[in-house]
């Protein structure tokens, strides 16, 4: 099989430690995010096995841009979304609000339908995406955050259904880690059972590779989530996060 992925969200955090992994094991990468500097950092570890886009989500050419970024790259065969925004916002700031829904609920449909669409007309192809723990519960400190993450998992849970029944051969893994030591929890919160971003790209890859469906990362929060969906409403609302 020809090792060619496409990575969107690569500038930072999970995403660049996952591309990488995969230009150290020989893959052909496109990669993208808004910014474009610490993407050509990535290319210099293989140029010639690199192509470079500036994308941004939320814009509306965006799907565009990534079939233009799998053109140069001469194909796609894996397509991981590592592109999203979170932030607590006990006050419901709107524009925090909104930014949140734009970027994972609107960007995250936009980029992930391109793929779906693409590796249907290809006959076969695997889309992952980093999802959350987040989008088990609604959590009252982060609204849009985990009520983008539920949308994020149950609409990959949609089109893996969709594409079993259409025939296609095209696998979807849905990668819900817990608190990642990132850029993307930069507030002031002191976040419990935080882990570090090259251990779970590590896992990530691992998990690409076997063709799960659903991984959640690590296995403390596959024992806390499954507590989690335990939990009757009445007492989740009581709960002080």
């Amino acid at each position: 099989m020809d090792k060619k992925a496409v990575i969107v969200g690569a500038s930072s955090g999970i995403g660049r430690e996952v591309a990488q992994l995969l230009i150290a094991d020989g893959w052909q990468l496109g990669i993208a995010a808004r910014r474009e500097e610490p993407l050509m950092e990535l290319k210099a570890m293989a140029p010639e096995r690199v192509e470079v886009a500036t994308i941004d989500v939320t814009k509306s050419d965006a799907n565009e841009q990534l079939l233009s970024l799998v053109e140069r790259l001469g194909g796609m065969n894996l397509y991981f979304h590592a592109s999203g925004i979170g932030k607590q916002n006990r006050d419901l700031n709107t524009d925090i609000e909104l930014r949140t829904m734009e970027t994972n609920a609107i960007g995250f449909t936009r980029m992930i339908d391109t793929a779906y669409r693409y590796f249907a007309a290809q006959g076969k192809g695997h889309i992952a995406a980093i999802t959350s723990i987040a989008g088990t519960k609604g959590l009252g400190p982060a609204p849009a955050y985990s009520a983008t993450k539920a949308l994020q998992s149950t609409y990959l849970q949609a089109l893996e259904q969709q594409a079993h029944q259409r025939g296609l051969n095209i696998h979807i893994t849905d990668i819900r880690p817990g608190f990642v030591d990132t850029a993307l929890l930069s507030d002031d919160f002191k976040y419990p059972m935080l882990m570090r971003p090259e251990n779970v790209a590590q896992d990530i890859v691992r998990s690409i590779n076997r063709k799960r469906h659903i991984r959640v990362i690590d296995w403390r929060y596959r024992i806390l989530t499954f507590f989690w969906k335990l939990l009757p409403n009445w007492i989740w609302r009581r709960m002080k996060l």
